[in-house]
């Protein structure tokens, strides 16, 4: 009886809370008037503040039960109405008549365990309706009166047979039966009546269905749009009987195989796939998770397929098949180590080959109607690039060899190929065997990328054929003297044009000559302390200049009074602006063109101090009008002093605050013994690589070494400073420290390390083993105060996963710490 009461007093107070909170909180405007959100906010009402020419809401997470025709007040104009999770176990009957014009009605996750026959019947204008994981076990639902539903989502429920209602056939506009994640097991000719009977494109999606068995038959006469069949199969036998009885079914798309997620598994059968063959398709979307000792059989029935995408799979040879009707080829991540040689597929006209993975490419030939080549991010190495790897494909207009390893362009490295329109480089290193006229013949290159290639642009090194190109990206290169004096010379279109992070410090008035369409000038990171160029009267067409992170610190009245009239962003952030009463037109002239300037928040002042933080918006230009010189040295020294002692108190505050428990622990630790070998310093991200690599080959190995680590062996309830000095400085014979980026990131890694530094030197005895994990900039370094200097003094390990690095590596670590132990 206690029991009871305590559980309906426990109800109450639920019910009180939730009938509270359901009357506190109002929902976000997203756009006034018209788009609101509710989301758990824990209403159990529809707020009557809503006005009424709302047009969408998102009510989700909320308490609607039931859900009758009192619950909505009018809205006339709603059109997206969002009820997922809202612990709906009822619907009655006219529920949606005040909001009757409703479009799209999501009931997502809701338990409904009884829909009124007349439930929907308001909803005439309804057009897609989401019952997902509501725990339907049939499609026969009071859907009758939405005579305009074009998609139907049901996934995630318990439906068996995939049997529509007859009435659904006179749907004209019904294109989308999303059944996924159901129990369907069977599907037999009477349960695809009405599908056959709709006769339009379709999309059917039966993903992640337990698919046994299909009647031959089932499908005979229906052509769908699109047909999704992810992991839709009990077994690898039941899956090719299945797509054997699917005779006489014609799909646009065709979307099968696994989710990428999925374990992948041996099969006995290379043939698995054959029951393709039994149907129509033009278009196969495939993630394949099953692999076979030798090689499979995939591509056997798509023969006749006008587009193949293989998004994943365990391949790991390509044989030739005679596609008739190919035109499109994906190939994703698999175990290919060769770009397959592809020839003689009269049809094709799209070649993409991803695999993120090391291969090797002989080539390709004889495809005549090839427009679109994509070879990017294969870690491919080509010398004797590119008209030899292409022969017999006159048409290519697009070629993406970028992010491989090294490519070597030899003489005329693109004859044939002068159709061209697209070709980009992007961080592959290049061989320039041979410079002048390198692009000759591509008189239709509109876009070029060679950026990041590591390319050094000479002045024999020209552009002279292409007269047509639009977009040019040469970014993080190299330029000799001068070179862009006369390299830009013949680039008439150009519109497009970067040269950032390429150690410029100076360009001449005469390099942009000739550029009267140029609208997009990038030179950011570079060394460039002038800006004269801007005046020239053939930069008039410029939109955009972006000249950050460079060396300007101030530009004459004449380049701001001559600047391209139509240039709308200009970016000078991250400049070292002089910021002095010298510079008073300058300065004037940021303040007011703050719209027009790219970030003019980042806009600081360096005249001062190189980390002064003042913004040039800020800077107090009456103090010059005035000529309160006196005042300001005043006033900016005053800066500067209370600027330099918060940066001071800032920058070492973990210092003070526990210098105390390092000079308190100074006499006591030359009679405590040490606890560990080693203390490891490293970021909670590189925590993977310490446990699986680190700790496995010092602890687990012989003579085993006990090392320190902060989330395994500090004290509980200690201040982590405390536990950083005492536990792991003071209790260890030597500190190990992993560098990476997110080490350099780390402020407590950065402390950990001064720590250790300022501790070896009390104790005059330097035992910090460096680690480099990861390459890390030797700016980024700076960060870490003393890193810098203590690599250029000390040696390091540096880790490398090649298998002989490797082996050297542990021997040298292991060395260094028990050189004295």
């Amino acid at each position: 009886m206690l029991v009871l009461q305590k559980e309906s007093m426990f109800l109450l107070g639920s019910i009180l809370i939730l009938l509270h909170t359901g009357h506190g909180q109002e929902c976000i405007k997203i756009i006034k008037d018209m788009d609101y959100s509710c989301a758990g906010r824990k209403l159990t009402h529809i707020p009557s503040s809503l006005p009424i020419t709302v047009r969408t809401l998102d009510f989700s997470f909320n308490f609607l039960n039931p859900l009758d025709n009192s619950v909505f007040p009018l809205l006339v104009n709603l059109q997206v109405l969002d009820l997922t999770r809202c612990h709906i176990h009822y619907i009655d009957d006219d529920t949606f008549y005040n909001v009757k014009n409703l479009t799209t009605l999501i009931l997502s996750g809701n338990p409904v365990t009884h829909f009124g026959s007349g439930c929907f019947n308001s909803l005439h204008n309804l057009q897609r309706l989401v019952l997902v994981d509501v725990g339907l076990d049939s499609l026969q639902l009071p859907l009758n009166n939405l005579t305009k539903l074009q998609e139907l989502k049901v996934g995630t429920n318990s439906i068996q047979f995939m049997t529509l209602p007859s009435f659904i056939s006179t749907f004209k506009n019904f294109t989308l039966l999303d059944l996924h994640a159901n129990n369907i097991s069977i599907i037999k000719t009477d349960h695809t009546v009405v599908l056959r009977e709709i006769g339009r494109n379709m999309t059917l999606i039966l993903s992640r269905n337990p698919l046994l068995h299909i009647e031959p038959g089932a499908f005979k006469n229906i052509y769908l749009k699109e047909l999704h069949i992810q992991a839709a199969f009990v077994s690898l036998n039941a899956q090719k009987g299945c797509l054997q009885a699917l005779t006489g079914l014609t799909v646009d798309k065709l979307f099968i195989g696994n989710y990428r997620m999925v374990m992948r598994m041996k099969v006995s059968n290379a043939d698995y796939l054959d029951g393709l063959c039994s149907f129509n398709f033009n278009e196969v979307y495939f993630v394949q998770k099953e692999w076979y000792d030798s090689e499979m059989h995939v591509f056997r029935c798509m023969v006749n397929a006008t587009k193949i995408t293989v998004k994943r799979g365990y391949i790991k040879s390509m044989e030739y098949i005679p596609f008739h009707r190919l035109k499109e080829l994906y190939l994703g991540p698999t175990l290919l180590s060769v770009i397959p040689f592809i020839s003689k597929i009269p049809s094709l006209e799209k070649l993409m080959v991803n695999n993120k993975l090391p291969m090797t490419f002989h080539g390709i030939s004889d495809l005549p109607l090839l427009r679109h080549v994509d070879l990017s991010g294969n870690t491919l190495i080509l010398m004797g690039c590119c008209s030899s790897f292409f022969i017999g494909t006159p048409n290519i207009r697009y070629l993406n060899l970028s992010r491989n390893s090294e490519i070597g362009l030899d003489t005329m490295p693109f004859f044939g190929l002068y159709l061209l329109e697209v070709l980009d480089f992007h961080h592959t290193k290049l061989f320039l065997t041979f410079h002048y006229g390198i692009f000759k013949g591509l008189k239709n290159l509109y876009y070029l990328d060679i950026s990041y290639t590591s390319v050094t642009f000479t002045s024999y090194m020209t552009f002279q054929d292409l007269s047509n190109l639009t977009v040019l990206k040469m970014a993080g290169n190299y330029f000799s003297r001068d070179t862009l004096c006369s390299l830009l010379q013949n680039l008439t279109s150009l519109e497009v044009l970067d040269i950032s992070h390429c150690g410029i410090d100076e360009i001449s008035m005469i390099s942009f000559k000739g550029m009267q369409k140029l609208q997009h000038l990038y030179l950011s990171q570079n060394m460039l302390m002038v800006l004269d160029f801007l005046v020239q009267p053939d930069l008039k067409q410029l939109t955009s200049v972006y000249v950050d992170k460079n060396s300007i610190t101030s530009i004459s009245p004449n380049v701001l009074q001559n600047l391209p009239i139509n240039l709308s962003v200009f970016d000078l952030s991250s400049n070292p602006i002089d910021c002095s009463c010298s510079q008073i037109d300058f300065i004037l002239w940021i303040i007011e063109n703050q719209k027009f300037l790219k970030e003019p928040d980042n806009i600081i002042c360096k005249t001062f101090s190189p980390s002064s933080d003042l913004r040039a918006t800020d800077f107090d230009i009456d103090s010059c009008v005035h000529n309160k010189r006196l005042t300001v040295g005043l006033v900016i020294c005053l800066l500067i002093v209370v600027f330099v002692i918060s940066l001071i108190v800032y920058r070492f505050q973990f210092h003070l605050r526990y210098c105390c428990i390092l000079l308190s622990g100074y006499r006591s630790a030359r009679q405590q013994e040490c606890s560990y070998d080693a203390f490891v310093i490293f970021s909670s991200y590189d925590e993977v690589w310490v446990m699986t690599e680190l700790v496995e080959n010092l602890e687990n190995s012989f003579p085993p070494i006990q090392l320190c680590l902060h989330m395994r062996d500090f004290e509980a309830g200690k201040s982590i400073a405390a536990n950083i000095i005492e536990e792991g400085i003071m209790g260890s014979r030597k500190v190990i420290v992993v560098v990476s980026q997110h080490f350099i990131d780390s402020t407590w890694c950065r402390f950990e390390f001064e720590m250790a530094q300022s501790w070896f030197i009390m104790e005059r005895n330097a035992n910090i083993i460096i680690i480099i994990l990861e390459d890390v900039q030797e700016k980024k370094m700076k960060k870490v105060i003393g890193l810098h200097k203590h690599l250029k003094k000390n040696t390091y390990l540096k880790w490398s996963r090649d298998p002989l690095s490797s082996m050297r590596f542990w021997i040298r670590l292991r060395k260094a710490i028990i050189a004295t132990k």
